[in-house]
């Protein structure tokens, strides 16, 4: 591997770590119920843990109990024993149960029963009973039993005596059912519990992230969203939020379950049989190799298909906003061509991770099926040779089992964690994005605003030094009407967004009632301002809604009032509904007339003290145009008003008229002086109105 790569690699460990570190901080607040999950974990691991012990336990001291050598005495000793003529007979692991060192017997109180076709003997001595190569054979009255070299008397016995030396294993069975049912209902519940406690302290954490991510994002000035697509801001809300919750929910907990399962295995193996788990072990190295060589791989991969994916949406975005342009102009064909080269190299680069992931897992069922061959062939001949249980080896088998799924788990846990990782980046590059906008350390509460407005030279530009606006100034009077006109890209709407301080100008000072805008609180600010915009935005929901944009300041009482101001009640009341009709994304059912007017009265619900119209009647017909007129005319009286208009028409009666050209002032009067003084109005107003004017000349 490369030096590049090392170092890349490296650097990747210390940036996610970083990402993990602030990830974690979201959870603090949940600290407690996460020990919670994490001791219902240790609690789910130990019944997971227990199943296979039960199971040996099963096997070795009940189903094959019988094959237990039994200690024969004369008295009744202090242990579960089985009466036969006259004599007490225990079970050698029942005394090795309460006596931790393993007694020295004589091998003359030594017996074994044998279960051969199905009839019954005792014998005196030691037998390896699971070996093919007993036989019974019978001389005259006496039974003989023959292992290998070994020919010796057996005595007979009933298949009731026999089932009475079976009670113990069909009453131990019957125990260890119960238990492994218990076992099995506890894990369920524990796991019940963890589960729904983890996904809804997620849920609680992505919740509080989302809130806060929505929060910071109003927050952020005009500029930010100038320059970030809609679609992308709203999959960092959505998609990326979604990716941080499978970490939280599927990785960062079940973590501590797959280390608990694994460090708990290891330590039962060890205990149950030292040698037979170091066997066992013995391709531990190799799930090393593989897992470091996976990790490695897997992130290079991951981070060409997250690149190539962003190209694919990039692109996809672009066609899809331009489709017009591209059905007008015919170039279906050539954008299809370049969209197959960038889905080609999606393609190339996803089955490329696909081919990273896809070895791994077989290389993973590879060192399993090695184990446990080591497993077999090693464990195997120690049952054939008496020295190791069945019921041990059956449980070892279960463990190696239960030791991979981790493991092999790990290719969709590192997909899930490289995801979030890449998803947290996105989102905490948004809340590091600094408020554009911010308020005085003390901001000045002004109350109800006059609406006196100065601008003094000031210079302003959305990017580096290309001013939009330069060394403007004019003053406004409070209750004025003023009108700014000029060519496009005169400054006019960006002098409006200054004044609700939606911008930070670079130079000079903008004053209301003589305070600087930057001292003032910029949501009183905002409150006291009402606009009008061109291009009208409404919410979904209803009429009413839409008026007073939800807020317990506005009554409906007012919201009717402020309609019938301005007209819209006309067109409300026809409406199925009223004011209660619902409205589409975008007021998609109403006509640009209709959603101009609600504007209108959506602005002028909130009373505000300085009302801003920018182009508000361009989209208009010439009928509800004079109805707006008339609404303008009763709202403007005390009221400070700004009007950007293209119609001069529309301006003709305002205190001042202000001429923008290039970001300057050229002229400032009333329409009459502006006529008069032949400047730059007079020659809009004679482009506009040529004829009329020439008429009235004559």
């Amino acid at each position: 591997m490369s030096n590049h790569m090392r170092d890349e690699d490296a650097l990747g460990k210390a940036f996610d770590l970083r990402l993990m570190k602030r990830l974690l901080k979201y959870a603090k607040p949940f600290a407690a119920v996460i020990a919670l999950c994490v001791m219902l974990l240790m609690l789910i691991t130990a019944t997971e843990l227990l199943r296979p012990k039960l199971i040996q336990i099963a096997i070795d001291d009940y189903i094959k109990g019988v094959n237990i050598p039994l200690i024969a005495y004369d008295q009744k000793p202090p242990y579960k024993s089985v009466e036969l003529d006259g004599r007490y007979f225990v079970r050698e692991n029942e005394i090795e149960k309460q006596i931790k060192d393993k007694p020295v017997m004589d091998e003359k109180n030594i017996y074994q029963i044998i279960d051969f076709n199905n009839n019954y003997f005792l014998y005196q001595g030691r037998l390896n009973v699971d070996s093919e190569e007993i036989e019974i054979t019978k001389d005259d009255c006496t039974y003989y039993v023959t292992q290998g070299d070994l020919v010796d008397v057996v005595q007979p016995i009933t298949k009731e005596q026999y089932l009475r030396f079976r009670e113990q294993d069909l009453s131990g069975i019957a125990k260890i059912s119960l238990l492994f049912l218990a076992t099995i209902t506890f894990g369920f519940i524990f796991n019940y519990i963890q589960v729904y406690i983890l996904y809804y302290t997620g849920q609680k954490i992505i919740y509080n992230m989302r809130k806060e991510l929505f929060s910071h994002l109003q927050k952020l000035s005009l500029s930010f969203f100038d320059k970030n697509p809609v679609g992308r801001l709203v999959t960092r809300v959505t998609n990326d939020m979604e990716n941080l919750n499978e970490m939280y929910t599927g990785v960062l907990v079940n973590l501590f379950k797959d280390v608990f399962l694994l460090v708990g295995i290891i330590a039962v193996m060890l205990k149950m049989n030292f040698k037979l788990a170091l066997v066992s072990f013995m391709v531990i190295p190799l799930i090393v190799l593989a897992a470091a060589i996976f990790k490695i791989k897997a992130r290079e991969a991951y981070r060409l298909v997250r690149v190539k994916l962003a190209k694919i949406n990039a692109t996809l975005s672009e066609n899809i906003s331009g489709i017009r342009i591209i059905q007008i102009f015919n170039k279906e064909e050539f954008k299809y061509r370049e969209f197959e080269g960038i889905n080609q190299e999606h393609r190339a680069a996803s089955m490329k991770e696909l081919l990273v992931f896809a070895i791994f897992r077989p290389s993973m069922d590879l060192i399993y099926s090695l184990a446990l061959a080591l497993l077999i062939w090693y464990g195997g001949a120690k049952v054939l040779g008496n020295t190791l249980s069945f019921g041990v080896l059956f449980a070892f088998v279960n463990y190696i089992d239960s030791f991979f799924k981790p493991i092999m788990d790990l290719t969709e846990k590192f997909n899930i964690l490289q995801s979030a990782m890449a998803s947290s980046e996105r989102i905490f590059m948004l809340l590091d994005e600094e408020e554009g906008i911010k308020n005085a350390e003390h901001p000045i509460n002004p109350g109800r605003l006059k609406g006196d407005i100065e601008f003094k030279n000031v210079w302003f530009a959305y990017k580096d030094e290309n001013w939009v606006l330069r060394d403007v100034s004019f003053k406004i009077k409070s209750g004025e009407t003023v009108a700014f006109v000029g060519a496009t890209g005169a400054g006019k709407t960006s002098i409006i967004s200054l004044i609700s301080r939606l911008y930070d100008i670079q130079k000079g000072e903008i004053l209301i009632d003589g305070i600087n805008i930057k001292d003032i609180d910029k949501y009183e600010l905002r409150k006291q301002i009402g606009t009008v915009l061109q291009d009208v935005f409404l919410f979904t929901g209803d009429i009413t809604g839409n008026i007073r944009l939800n807020s317990s300041e506005v009554s409906e009482e007012t919201v009717k009032e402020v309609a019938h101001y301005v007209n819209a009640d006309r067109f409300i009341e026809k409406l199925p509904q009223g004011y209660h009709e619902e409205v589409k994304e975008r007021g998609a059912t109403l006509s640009s007339g209709q959603r101009q007017l609600l504007a209108f009265a959506r602005a002028l619900a909130f009373d505000p003290s300085i009302l801003v119209l920018d182009e508000a009647t361009s989209n208009i017909d010439t009928e509800t145009e004079l109805l707006i007129q008339d609404a303008i005319n009763k709202v403007i009286r005390n009221r400070t008003t700004i009007v950007i208009a293209h119609r001069l028409s529309t301006i003709q009666h305002a205190d001042n008229i202000v001429v923008l050209h290039k970001g300057k002032v050229r002229e400032i009067g009333n329409h009459q002086a502006l006529l008069d003084s032949k400047g730059m109005y007079y020659d809009l107003y004679l482009l506009q109105y040529k004829e009329s004017f020439q008429e009235e000349s004559a």
